[in-house]
């Protein structure tokens, strides 16, 4: 029970960070802080204490217990794709903060908003 409530903390630490901070740079970090608590709440869905890899070898053929024992390997599958798509995603994050600071100067969401509406009027 106790790692499912650290990844709701980890979780939620992420969120603060995202309502809270006012710089691009954190606001990307608060986003792979959530994307890392997400993966291991993945993680232990997956969790079977005693269980064994989920290799399928001829051994494994023999042992009628197998799939009573073996780890789920989906989380595990689903855990890698969200590792390359949160990859992207922060390289992508990181690019459109990086043409924002160019084009504005700054990573402070308000004066690049607050500069956006000055220009508009």
């Amino acid at each position: 029970m106790l790692p499912y409530i650290l990844a709701l903390v980890l979780l939620l630490v992420g969120v603060f960070g995202i309502f809270t901070r006012k710089n691009l740079i954190k606001i990307i970090i608060s986003i792979s802080i959530i994307e890392s608590a997400v993966n291991l709440f993945l993680i232990l869905v997956g969790y079977r204490s005693g269980g064994i890899a989920p290799i399928f070898t001829a051994r494994m053929a023999e042992i009628s217990e197998f799939a009573d024992q073996a780890v789920d390997p989906l989380p595990q599958a689903m855990v890698l794709t969200s590792i390359v798509i949160g990859v992207s995603l922060t390289a992508l994050l990181v690019v459109i903060s990086l043409r924002l600071h160019h084009v504005y100067g700054t990573y402070d969401i308000n004066k690049i908003f607050f500069a956006r509406e000055s220009d508009e009027e």
